[in-house]
Protein backbone atom coordinates (compact mmCIF):
# COMPACT_ATOMS: atom_id res chain seq x y z
CA UNK A 1 0.00 0.00 0.00
CA UNK A 2 0.93 3.80 -0.39
CA UNK A 3 0.05 7.31 0.18
CA UNK A 4 -2.45 8.05 3.45
CA UNK A 5 -3.76 4.28 4.58
CA UNK A 6 0.27 2.82 4.22
CA UNK A 7 2.10 5.78 5.89
CA UNK A 8 0.31 4.72 9.30
CA UNK A 9 1.79 1.49 9.56
CA UNK A 10 4.79 1.49 11.82
CA UNK A 11 5.81 -2.40 10.67
CA UNK A 12 6.04 -4.19 7.29
CA UNK A 13 2.48 -4.87 6.85
CA UNK A 14 2.64 -7.39 3.76
CA UNK A 15 1.80 -10.70 3.53
CA UNK A 16 3.05 -12.79 0.10
CA UNK A 17 0.45 -15.12 -1.13
CA UNK A 18 2.53 -16.74 -3.40
CA UNK A 19 2.40 -16.84 -7.25
CA UNK A 20 -0.39 -17.09 -9.55
CA UNK A 21 -1.15 -15.57 -13.27
CA UNK A 22 -1.82 -12.58 -13.81
CA UNK A 23 -5.27 -10.81 -14.55
CA UNK A 24 -5.80 -9.60 -17.55
CA UNK A 25 -7.50 -6.78 -19.70
CA UNK A 26 -10.68 -8.43 -19.08
CA UNK A 27 -12.41 -9.20 -15.44
CA UNK A 28 -12.39 -13.19 -15.31
CA UNK A 29 -14.22 -13.21 -11.80
CA UNK A 30 -13.38 -13.54 -8.25
CA UNK A 31 -10.33 -15.82 -7.57
CA UNK A 32 -9.48 -14.56 -3.80
CA UNK A 33 -11.24 -13.66 -1.02
CA UNK A 34 -10.49 -12.26 2.72
CA UNK A 35 -12.57 -11.79 6.18
CA UNK A 36 -11.30 -10.50 8.99
CA UNK A 37 -12.42 -12.29 12.86
CA UNK A 38 -11.42 -11.11 16.33
CA UNK A 39 -7.68 -12.07 16.33
CA UNK A 40 -7.13 -13.12 12.67
CA UNK A 41 -7.19 -12.70 9.22
CA UNK A 42 -8.55 -15.57 6.81
CA UNK A 43 -7.63 -15.39 3.18
CA UNK A 44 -8.65 -17.85 0.55
CA UNK A 45 -6.61 -17.82 -2.14
CA UNK A 46 -6.58 -18.55 -6.09
CA UNK A 47 -4.44 -21.52 -5.60
CA UNK A 48 -7.40 -22.84 -3.26
CA UNK A 49 -5.39 -22.18 -0.39
CA UNK A 50 -7.02 -21.33 3.28
CA UNK A 51 -4.74 -19.11 5.16
CA UNK A 52 -4.87 -17.82 8.76
CA UNK A 53 -2.67 -15.06 10.13
CA UNK A 54 -2.39 -13.55 13.67
CA UNK A 55 -4.16 -9.67 13.31
CA UNK A 56 -1.19 -8.18 15.55
CA UNK A 57 1.90 -9.91 14.70
CA UNK A 58 0.89 -11.06 10.70
CA UNK A 59 2.81 -14.56 11.99
CA UNK A 60 0.76 -17.57 10.13
CA UNK A 61 -1.19 -19.69 12.11
CA UNK A 62 -1.80 -22.18 9.85
CA UNK A 63 -2.59 -22.99 5.76
CA UNK A 64 -5.18 -25.89 4.16
CA UNK A 65 -4.46 -26.81 0.80
CA UNK A 66 -6.75 -27.37 -1.86
CA UNK A 67 -8.67 -29.99 -0.91
CA UNK A 68 -9.32 -32.54 -4.26
CA UNK A 69 -8.51 -36.06 -3.99
CA UNK A 70 -8.81 -36.34 0.22
CA UNK A 71 -11.36 -37.70 2.42
CA UNK A 72 -13.38 -35.80 4.68
CA UNK A 73 -12.99 -35.95 9.19
CA UNK A 74 -16.58 -38.24 7.98
CA UNK A 75 -15.35 -40.42 5.40
CA UNK A 76 -16.55 -39.10 2.60
CA UNK A 77 -14.77 -39.38 -0.44
CA UNK A 78 -13.57 -36.53 -3.08
CA UNK A 79 -12.98 -37.28 -6.76
CA UNK A 80 -10.27 -36.30 -7.89
CA UNK A 81 -11.65 -34.58 -10.91
CA UNK A 82 -10.48 -31.81 -13.83
CA UNK A 83 -10.78 -28.24 -12.75
CA UNK A 84 -8.90 -25.68 -10.87
CA UNK A 85 -9.64 -24.52 -7.31
CA UNK A 86 -10.43 -21.07 -5.63
CA UNK A 87 -11.24 -20.48 -2.97
CA UNK A 88 -14.26 -17.04 -3.29
CA UNK A 89 -16.33 -16.73 -1.08
CA UNK A 90 -15.24 -16.39 3.23
CA UNK A 91 -17.52 -16.04 6.35
CA UNK A 92 -17.15 -15.67 10.42
CA UNK A 93 -19.10 -18.34 11.41
CA UNK A 94 -19.84 -20.51 14.88
CA UNK A 95 -16.86 -19.72 16.02
CA UNK A 96 -14.96 -20.68 13.12
CA UNK A 97 -14.43 -19.46 9.63
CA UNK A 98 -16.73 -20.78 6.64
CA UNK A 99 -15.07 -20.99 3.22
CA UNK A 100 -16.76 -21.49 -0.42
CA UNK A 101 -15.21 -22.79 -3.62
CA UNK A 102 -15.30 -22.23 -7.37
CA UNK A 103 -14.14 -25.78 -7.98
CA UNK A 104 -15.20 -29.30 -9.46
CA UNK A 105 -16.92 -30.24 -6.13
CA UNK A 106 -17.70 -26.72 -4.79
CA UNK A 107 -16.92 -27.19 -1.59
CA UNK A 108 -18.54 -24.94 1.57
CA UNK A 109 -16.37 -26.02 4.49
CA UNK A 110 -15.83 -24.72 8.28
CA UNK A 111 -12.56 -24.26 9.38
CA UNK A 112 -11.78 -23.83 12.81
CA UNK A 113 -10.24 -20.43 13.75
CA UNK A 114 -7.30 -21.39 15.85
CA UNK A 115 -6.38 -24.60 14.17
CA UNK A 116 -7.53 -25.02 10.68
CA UNK A 117 -8.95 -28.31 11.26
CA UNK A 118 -12.02 -28.92 9.00
CA UNK A 119 -15.20 -29.22 10.97
CA UNK A 120 -17.65 -30.04 8.25
CA UNK A 121 -17.81 -29.95 4.61
CA UNK A 122 -20.75 -30.03 2.04
CA UNK A 123 -20.24 -30.15 -1.62
CA UNK A 124 -22.83 -28.66 -3.89
CA UNK A 125 -21.66 -30.20 -6.99
CA UNK A 126 -24.52 -32.62 -5.56
CA UNK A 127 -27.34 -30.19 -6.12
CA UNK A 128 -26.25 -27.90 -8.69
CA UNK A 129 -24.64 -30.92 -11.35
CA UNK A 130 -21.08 -31.93 -12.48
CA UNK A 131 -19.77 -29.18 -14.34
CA UNK A 132 -20.32 -29.09 -18.18
CA UNK A 133 -16.23 -28.94 -18.64
CA UNK A 134 -13.09 -28.03 -15.98
CA UNK A 135 -13.06 -24.77 -17.35
CA UNK A 136 -13.03 -22.46 -14.54
CA UNK A 137 -15.88 -20.57 -15.86
CA UNK A 138 -18.32 -23.17 -15.72
CA UNK A 139 -17.74 -25.09 -12.20
CA UNK A 140 -20.06 -24.88 -9.50
CA UNK A 141 -19.28 -21.67 -7.98
CA UNK A 142 -20.19 -20.66 -4.26
CA UNK A 143 -21.20 -16.99 -5.00
CA UNK A 144 -21.84 -15.77 -1.45
CA UNK A 145 -22.11 -16.33 2.10
CA UNK A 146 -23.68 -14.96 5.10
CA UNK A 147 -24.27 -15.87 9.20
CA UNK A 148 -27.04 -15.07 11.19
CA UNK A 149 -28.60 -16.11 14.37
CA UNK A 150 -26.29 -19.29 14.51
CA UNK A 151 -27.15 -20.07 10.70
CA UNK A 152 -24.87 -20.00 7.92
CA UNK A 153 -26.31 -19.04 4.01
CA UNK A 154 -24.91 -19.95 1.35
CA UNK A 155 -25.93 -19.41 -2.18
CA UNK A 156 -24.02 -21.83 -5.39
CA UNK A 157 -24.89 -21.84 -8.76
CA UNK A 158 -23.37 -23.78 -12.14
CA UNK A 159 -23.37 -22.08 -15.59
CA UNK A 160 -23.95 -24.12 -19.46
CA UNK A 161 -23.58 -23.03 -22.50
CA UNK A 162 -25.39 -25.48 -25.33
CA UNK A 163 -25.33 -24.83 -29.11
CA UNK A 164 -22.72 -24.81 -31.84
CA UNK A 165 -21.32 -21.57 -30.83
CA UNK A 166 -20.55 -22.07 -27.04
CA UNK A 167 -17.21 -21.64 -26.00
CA UNK A 168 -14.86 -22.53 -22.93
CA UNK A 169 -14.81 -18.81 -21.94
CA UNK A 170 -18.29 -18.58 -21.22
CA UNK A 171 -19.04 -16.13 -24.31
CA UNK A 172 -22.64 -16.16 -25.38
CA UNK A 173 -22.10 -16.51 -29.23
CA UNK A 174 -25.33 -17.84 -30.52
CA UNK A 175 -26.05 -20.48 -27.97
CA UNK A 176 -28.20 -20.94 -25.05
CA UNK A 177 -27.13 -19.91 -21.21
CA UNK A 178 -28.77 -22.38 -18.26
CA UNK A 179 -28.15 -22.60 -14.75
CA UNK A 180 -28.44 -24.76 -12.02
CA UNK A 181 -28.14 -23.40 -7.65
CA UNK A 182 -29.01 -23.94 -4.71
CA UNK A 183 -29.52 -21.76 -1.64
CA UNK A 184 -28.70 -23.11 2.04
CA UNK A 185 -29.08 -23.19 5.34
CA UNK A 186 -26.59 -24.77 7.47
CA UNK A 187 -26.40 -25.34 11.16
CA UNK A 188 -23.28 -25.12 13.43
CA UNK A 189 -22.52 -28.90 12.78
CA UNK A 190 -22.93 -28.87 9.37
CA UNK A 191 -26.55 -30.38 9.02
CA UNK A 192 -28.69 -28.87 6.13
CA UNK A 193 -31.79 -26.98 7.85
CA UNK A 194 -33.43 -26.35 4.21
CA UNK A 195 -32.33 -25.79 0.60
CA UNK A 196 -33.94 -23.36 -2.30
CA UNK A 197 -33.54 -24.84 -5.54
CA UNK A 198 -33.88 -22.58 -8.92
CA UNK A 199 -32.74 -22.59 -12.25
CA UNK A 200 -31.55 -18.90 -12.28
CA UNK A 201 -28.06 -17.30 -11.28
CA UNK A 202 -27.78 -16.00 -7.89
CA UNK A 203 -25.47 -13.10 -7.32
CA UNK A 204 -25.64 -11.72 -3.56
CA UNK A 205 -27.10 -12.94 -0.41
CA UNK A 206 -28.20 -11.51 2.66
CA UNK A 207 -29.46 -12.84 5.83
CA UNK A 208 -31.20 -10.64 8.68
CA UNK A 209 -33.25 -11.39 11.63
CA UNK A 210 -35.89 -13.95 10.10
CA UNK A 211 -35.30 -13.31 6.41
CA UNK A 212 -32.73 -14.42 3.82
CA UNK A 213 -32.60 -11.85 1.10
CA UNK A 214 -31.13 -13.54 -2.58
CA UNK A 215 -30.41 -11.82 -5.57
CA UNK A 216 -30.49 -13.08 -9.36
CA UNK A 217 -28.52 -11.17 -11.78
CA UNK A 218 -30.07 -13.80 -14.63
CA UNK A 219 -33.26 -15.40 -15.26
CA UNK A 220 -33.38 -17.34 -17.90
CA UNK A 221 -35.35 -20.12 -17.00
CA UNK A 222 -38.69 -20.88 -15.05
CA UNK A 223 -37.57 -18.94 -12.40
CA UNK A 224 -38.57 -14.95 -13.06
CA UNK A 225 -37.70 -13.01 -9.98
CA UNK A 226 -34.58 -11.41 -9.46
CA UNK A 227 -35.09 -10.88 -6.05
CA UNK A 228 -36.61 -13.04 -3.40
CA UNK A 229 -37.04 -12.89 0.35
CA UNK A 230 -36.93 -16.32 1.70
CA UNK A 231 -38.20 -17.22 5.76
CA UNK A 232 -34.48 -17.75 7.81
CA UNK A 233 -36.10 -20.75 9.36
CA UNK A 234 -38.13 -22.08 6.70
CA UNK A 235 -36.62 -21.81 3.37
CA UNK A 236 -39.87 -20.73 2.49
CA UNK A 237 -40.48 -17.96 -0.03
CA UNK A 238 -41.71 -14.95 1.86
CA UNK A 239 -42.00 -12.28 -0.89
CA UNK A 240 -40.38 -11.73 -4.52
CA UNK A 241 -39.89 -8.74 -6.67
CA UNK A 242 -38.37 -7.81 -10.09
CA UNK A 243 -37.16 -4.84 -11.79
CA UNK A 244 -40.44 -5.60 -14.47
CA UNK A 245 -38.24 -3.57 -17.41
CA UNK A 246 -38.05 -4.43 -21.21
CA UNK A 247 -34.53 -6.68 -21.04
CA UNK A 248 -36.14 -7.73 -17.86
CA UNK A 249 -38.74 -9.42 -19.38
CA UNK A 250 -36.75 -10.41 -22.16
CA UNK A 251 -35.00 -12.59 -19.67
CA UNK A 252 -31.62 -11.02 -19.18
CA UNK A 253 -30.24 -8.95 -16.95
CA UNK A 254 -32.32 -8.88 -13.18
CA UNK A 255 -30.86 -7.43 -10.24
CA UNK A 256 -26.97 -6.82 -8.99
CA UNK A 257 -26.85 -7.07 -5.22
CA UNK A 258 -28.94 -6.47 -1.93
CA UNK A 259 -28.60 -5.63 1.54
CA UNK A 260 -31.27 -5.80 4.39
CA UNK A 261 -32.72 -3.04 6.43
CA UNK A 262 -34.94 -4.10 9.59
CA UNK A 263 -37.91 -2.93 7.67
CA UNK A 264 -36.91 -3.83 4.08
CA UNK A 265 -33.82 -3.53 1.97
CA UNK A 266 -32.29 -1.61 -0.68
CA UNK A 267 -30.77 -3.32 -4.06
CA UNK A 268 -29.43 -2.33 -7.25
CA UNK A 269 -31.13 -3.16 -10.84
CA UNK A 270 -29.43 -4.57 -13.49
CA UNK A 271 -32.26 -3.98 -15.55
CA UNK A 272 -32.46 -0.81 -15.73
CA UNK A 273 -29.65 0.65 -13.98
CA UNK A 274 -30.86 2.41 -11.12
CA UNK A 275 -31.47 1.89 -7.22
CA UNK A 276 -34.37 1.07 -5.06
CA UNK A 277 -35.56 0.44 -1.59
CA UNK A 278 -38.28 -1.81 -0.64
CA UNK A 279 -40.42 -2.06 2.09
CA UNK A 280 -40.45 -5.39 4.41
CA UNK A 281 -43.49 -6.54 1.23
CA UNK A 282 -41.08 -6.04 -1.88
CA UNK A 283 -42.98 -2.82 -2.95
CA UNK A 284 -40.79 -0.10 -3.69
CA UNK A 285 -40.38 3.51 -2.17
CA UNK A 286 -38.41 5.04 -4.06
CA UNK A 287 -35.86 4.37 -7.04
CA UNK A 288 -33.12 6.50 -8.40
CA UNK A 289 -31.22 6.46 -11.45
CA UNK A 290 -27.33 5.61 -11.15
CA UNK A 291 -25.98 4.89 -14.68
CA UNK A 292 -28.71 5.04 -16.62
CA UNK A 293 -28.84 5.55 -20.51
CA UNK A 294 -27.43 7.81 -21.58
CA UNK A 295 -26.52 9.13 -25.02
CA UNK A 296 -22.78 10.10 -26.26
CA UNK A 297 -21.71 11.22 -29.30
CA UNK A 298 -23.81 8.72 -31.36
CA UNK A 299 -23.84 5.84 -29.25
CA UNK A 300 -26.32 5.37 -26.28
CA UNK A 301 -24.46 4.12 -22.89
CA UNK A 302 -25.00 2.53 -19.46
CA UNK A 303 -23.02 1.18 -16.94
CA UNK A 304 -24.30 -1.72 -14.19
CA UNK A 305 -24.58 -0.59 -10.65
CA UNK A 306 -22.89 -3.97 -8.96
CA UNK A 307 -22.70 -3.59 -4.99
CA UNK A 308 -24.68 -1.79 -2.23
CA UNK A 309 -23.95 -1.73 1.49
CA UNK A 310 -26.68 -0.23 4.08
CA UNK A 311 -26.42 0.10 7.40
CA UNK A 312 -29.96 1.70 8.64
CA UNK A 313 -29.03 5.26 8.10
CA UNK A 314 -27.87 5.11 4.68
CA UNK A 315 -26.67 3.49 1.76
CA UNK A 316 -24.45 3.39 -0.88
CA UNK A 317 -24.29 1.79 -4.33
CA UNK A 318 -21.62 1.25 -6.79
CA UNK A 319 -21.53 1.02 -10.49
CA UNK A 320 -18.88 -0.76 -12.98
CA UNK A 321 -18.52 -1.01 -16.66
CA UNK A 322 -19.26 1.26 -19.25
CA UNK A 323 -21.10 -0.61 -22.43
CA UNK A 324 -23.00 0.71 -25.14
CA UNK A 325 -27.20 -0.65 -25.84
CA UNK A 326 -25.45 -2.10 -29.66
CA UNK A 327 -22.96 -4.48 -29.41
CA UNK A 328 -19.90 -4.40 -26.78
CA UNK A 329 -16.96 -2.03 -27.18
CA UNK A 330 -17.05 1.98 -27.15
CA UNK A 331 -14.90 4.20 -27.33
CA UNK A 332 -16.46 6.81 -24.77
CA UNK A 333 -17.37 6.73 -21.29
CA UNK A 334 -20.52 6.98 -19.01
CA UNK A 335 -20.32 9.94 -16.54
CA UNK A 336 -21.57 7.40 -13.51
CA UNK A 337 -19.08 4.68 -14.38
CA UNK A 338 -17.27 3.30 -11.80
CA UNK A 339 -18.77 5.72 -9.44
CA UNK A 340 -20.16 5.31 -5.58
CA UNK A 341 -23.07 7.29 -4.57
CA UNK A 342 -24.27 7.75 -0.56
CA UNK A 343 -28.11 8.02 0.11
CA UNK A 344 -29.86 8.72 2.76
CA UNK A 345 -32.73 6.33 3.52
CA UNK A 346 -35.33 8.72 2.17
CA UNK A 347 -33.87 8.54 -1.31
CA UNK A 348 -31.76 11.72 -1.22
CA UNK A 349 -28.60 11.73 -3.02
CA UNK A 350 -25.66 12.90 -0.45
CA UNK A 351 -22.11 12.49 -2.07
CA UNK A 352 -20.72 10.29 -4.99
CA UNK A 353 -17.04 10.12 -5.49
CA UNK A 354 -15.39 8.61 -8.44
CA UNK A 355 -13.82 5.03 -7.85
CA UNK A 356 -12.14 4.79 -11.17
CA UNK A 357 -12.00 0.85 -11.31
CA UNK A 358 -13.76 -2.16 -11.43
CA UNK A 359 -14.71 -3.47 -7.86
CA UNK A 360 -15.02 -7.17 -7.66
CA UNK A 361 -16.48 -7.39 -3.81
CA UNK A 362 -16.97 -4.91 -0.85
CA UNK A 363 -15.54 -4.78 2.88
CA UNK A 364 -17.94 -4.01 5.37
CA UNK A 365 -18.22 -3.06 8.79
CA UNK A 366 -21.82 -1.13 10.09
CA UNK A 367 -20.53 2.58 9.09
CA UNK A 368 -17.98 2.08 6.52
CA UNK A 369 -16.92 0.26 3.21
CA UNK A 370 -13.25 -0.97 2.30
CA UNK A 371 -13.03 -1.13 -1.67
CA UNK A 372 -10.54 -2.87 -3.76
CA UNK A 373 -9.98 -1.04 -7.18
CA UNK A 374 -9.41 -3.26 -10.14
CA UNK A 375 -8.77 -2.34 -13.63
CA UNK A 376 -10.92 -0.43 -15.90
CA UNK A 377 -10.83 -2.61 -19.07
CA UNK A 378 -11.32 -0.10 -21.24
CA UNK A 379 -8.60 2.69 -20.43
CA UNK A 380 -6.35 0.45 -18.93
CA UNK A 381 -4.98 2.95 -16.44
CA UNK A 382 -2.83 1.46 -13.90
CA UNK A 383 -3.47 4.63 -11.40
CA UNK A 384 -6.46 3.70 -10.60
CA UNK A 385 -5.52 0.15 -8.64
CA UNK A 386 -5.89 0.83 -5.17
CA UNK A 387 -8.21 0.83 -2.34
CA UNK A 388 -10.95 3.40 -1.03
CA UNK A 389 -12.88 4.07 2.48
CA UNK A 390 -16.60 5.23 2.07
CA UNK A 391 -18.19 6.33 5.23
CA UNK A 392 -21.51 5.47 4.58
CA UNK A 393 -22.87 9.06 5.43
CA UNK A 394 -19.78 11.16 4.75
CA UNK A 395 -18.16 9.51 1.23
CA UNK A 396 -14.67 8.70 1.21
CA UNK A 397 -12.65 9.04 4.40
CA UNK A 398 -9.16 7.32 2.97
CA UNK A 399 -7.51 5.50 0.18
CA UNK A 400 -4.05 4.20 -0.89
CA UNK A 401 -2.99 2.89 -4.66
CA UNK A 402 -1.02 -0.42 -5.40
CA UNK A 403 1.05 -1.52 -8.28
CA UNK A 404 -1.19 -4.33 -8.78
CA UNK A 405 -5.15 -4.61 -8.65
CA UNK A 406 -6.99 -5.27 -5.61
CA UNK A 407 -9.80 -7.60 -5.75
CA UNK A 408 -11.06 -8.05 -2.32
CA UNK A 409 -11.35 -6.33 1.35
CA UNK A 410 -11.71 -6.65 4.57
CA UNK A 411 -12.12 -4.04 7.61
CA UNK A 412 -13.26 -4.39 11.28
CA UNK A 413 -12.16 -3.02 14.46
CA UNK A 414 -9.82 -0.41 13.19
CA UNK A 415 -7.87 -2.98 10.94
CA UNK A 416 -8.31 -3.10 6.89
CA UNK A 417 -6.97 -5.98 5.09
CA UNK A 418 -7.02 -6.29 1.10
CA UNK A 419 -5.71 -8.72 -1.80
CA UNK A 420 -3.22 -7.27 -3.97
CA UNK A 421 -2.74 -9.62 -7.51
CA UNK A 422 -0.62 -8.98 -10.81
CA UNK A 423 -1.97 -7.61 -13.65
CA UNK A 424 -0.58 -7.61 -17.48
CA UNK A 425 -2.90 -5.15 -19.93
CA UNK A 426 -2.66 -7.05 -23.51
CA UNK A 427 -1.61 -3.69 -25.28
CA UNK A 428 0.91 -3.17 -22.89
CA UNK A 429 2.92 -6.43 -21.58
CA UNK A 430 3.60 -5.66 -18.67
CA UNK A 431 3.25 -7.18 -14.99
CA UNK A 432 2.81 -5.20 -12.58
CA UNK A 433 2.09 -6.23 -8.81
CA UNK A 434 2.37 -9.30 -6.94
CA UNK A 435 0.21 -11.82 -5.23
CA UNK A 436 -0.17 -10.43 -1.59
CA UNK A 437 -2.03 -9.63 1.71
CA UNK A 438 -1.89 -5.79 2.74
CA UNK A 439 -2.92 -5.12 6.66
CA UNK A 440 -3.10 -1.74 7.57
CA UNK A 441 -5.09 0.18 10.60
CA UNK A 442 -7.99 2.88 9.59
Amino acid sequence: MSERLADRTTEQRTIDLGDIAPAGSRHSGRRSTVTLTDDAIITGTANGVVLAHDRASLDERWRVERTEGRRDENGGGRENTDGETTIVSVEPFAGGVAIGERSPAGEIRAHDTATGEIRWCYRTVEDVGTPQSGTRFFLPFVVSLASEGGRLYAAARRYERSGSNSSDDGSEGGSTRSFESSVYAFESDGAVAWTYGTDASPIALDARGERVAVAFNRCPGDHQQGLVVLDAETGEEVTSWDPSTRTAAAGDRRIGDVSLLENGLVCTSHADYRAYRLDRDCEPTWRTDLATERTIGEETLYAYPNHCHTNGDGAVFLTGNTYPVEGRETESRHPDEHTAFGYSLDGDRRWSERVGGFVTDLGTDSNRLAVPRAQNFRTRDPTTHGLDVFAIEGGRRDECSTEGILTAAALANGTVAAIEEPVTYHDEGTRRGSYRLHVGPI
